[in-house]
């Protein structure tokens, strides 16, 4: 790995911190997550016409920039700085890849070009409130999180030669405005049991979307409500490749995730370095006490250690999109680690801010909000840790060790 950036890099995070320090304050944040849209309109044209970040890791064959997820993860740490509401993450991390992985060439070519353009938006619902499990990001994703044949969920079924849907996605993100749904959904019954991804187009018949109240406004969710609502399979017939692409998507999103965390994390660490040397108590900035400067020191530890997870997943990422050595998929245990440094960070910020750090409408909570409303959309933590745990084998090892240690003392 090579930890420099190349001049492109440098140049994606220099364009984008010039545009987000110009029109993303905390009130254009807090006005922009409160429109019926949930972002700027205007914002995310600029984002998509002028810097093409929503095709930023798209081919160049589909309009795309042609980068990897380690352009997509450096910009979007910047848009984290800010916590910038915008369907970047639903369209071109969640849903545009699933596109690309499994569609045909035809769905390709309809839709990847008009996300790259940032002429549609797109988003993807999971059933219920399975969108981490979807994603193998905190257990396998090969049961029955779909619907299993069971009442709930979303069920597919054909009739007369298409596909109708029925039943609910909740916490889906971005899903009340985007223009395309890629809609999991379960289909054959008990006898025939598997999950395909379908496309439901804007103004699709007996389709209700509903955007729901959420803890980080800046996240927008909805709920997508289904009534035999006809809708187009996501590539050929076979669900045989659905949880190794989901499986994909999730470990770069986690990535891409993880680069948003430490923005968040490091912008809200300067707001508080800021306030702290300004703020004075017994005629003396409270930064120059021992104890804060401690506390705040912890955080930059933390921060820049979540910062190399989330560069190191990032890359591992791309790395893997290029046909390069495939490394481990590590995104799930950088985003673990973003969170915690976020929430480190945002907590000291309430509380070094003093008495008005703990009134709610205080710029901190701003901060606080996402690190908690992403550990219930993507998490918990601890959830993430484990399933890597799993994946490295190290469950397996302990119980060996202690059968061993067993069968040694039963031979005494």
């Amino acid at each position: 790995m090579d930890a420099a950036f190349s001049a492109e890099q440098d140049e994606i995070r220099r364009t984008l911190r010039e545009l987000v320090a110009k029109r993303c304050g905390p009130d254009d944040v807090k006005a922009a997550a409160r429109t019926p849209a949930g972002h700027d309109s205007a914002l995310w044209s600029a984002l998509a016409g002028r810097l093409g970040l929503p095709g930023l890791a798209l081919p160049e064959a589909y309009g795309g920039v042609g980068c990897t997820a380690t352009e997509l993860a450096l910009g979007c740490e910047e848009l984290g700085r800010a916590l910038v509401p915008s369907p970047l993450l639903a369209t071109a991390v969640l849903a545009a890849p699933l596109v690309l992985a499994l569609g045909t060439g035809r769905q390709r070519a309809g839709i990847l070009s008009r996300v790259a353009d940032g002429g549609l938006t797109a988003a993807l619902a999971v059933p219920g409130a399975g969108l981490a499990t979807a994603l193998a990001l905190v257990g396998d994703n090969g049961g029955d999180w779909a619907g299993g044949g069971r009442a709930g969920g979303v069920q597919a079924r054909p009739v007369d030669g298409a596909w109708r849907l029925y039943g609910q996605a909740e916490r889906v993100l971005a899903g009340h405005s985007a223009k395309l749904l890629v809609v999991a959904a379960h289909t054959g019954g008990f006898a025939r049991s598997r999950t395909l991804l379908f496309l439901v187009r804007e103004g699709a018949r007996g389709m209700v979307r509903t955007r729901q109240t959420a803890l980080d406004e800046t996240r927008a969710l909805a709920r997508v409500e289904l009534r035999d609502t006809e809708a187009e399979l996501l590539g050929p017939d076979d669900a045989s490749r659905v949880p190794a692409a989901l499986e994909d998507v999730g470990d770069v999103a986690a990535a891409v995730l993880a680069a948003e965390a430490v923005g968040a994390a490091d912008r809200a660490l300067e707001r508080t370095l800021e306030h702290v040397r300004r703020r004075e108590q017994f005629g003396r900035p409270i930064g120059s006490f021992q104890a804060v400067k401690h506390r705040l020191a912890d955080v930059y530890v933390q921060v820049q250690a979540a910062r190399s997870a989330a560069y190191y997943a990032a890359w591992a990422a791309g790395a893997a999109e290029s046909g390069g050595a495939a490394a481990e998929r590590s995104g799930g245990l950088a985003l673990a680690q973003g969170l915690e440094a976020l929430r480190a960070a945002a907590s000291e910020a309430v509380q070094l801010h003093g008495g008005t750090g703990f009134t709610w409408e205080h710029d901190a909570h701003l901060y606080v909000k996402r690190a908690a409303g992403d550990d219930l959309l993507f998490g918990p933590v601890h959830r993430l840790r484990a399933r890597a745990a799993e994946r490295a084998g190290l469950f397996a090892a302990a119980a060996t060790e202690a059968d061993g240690a067993l069968a040694a003392g039963e031979a005494r």
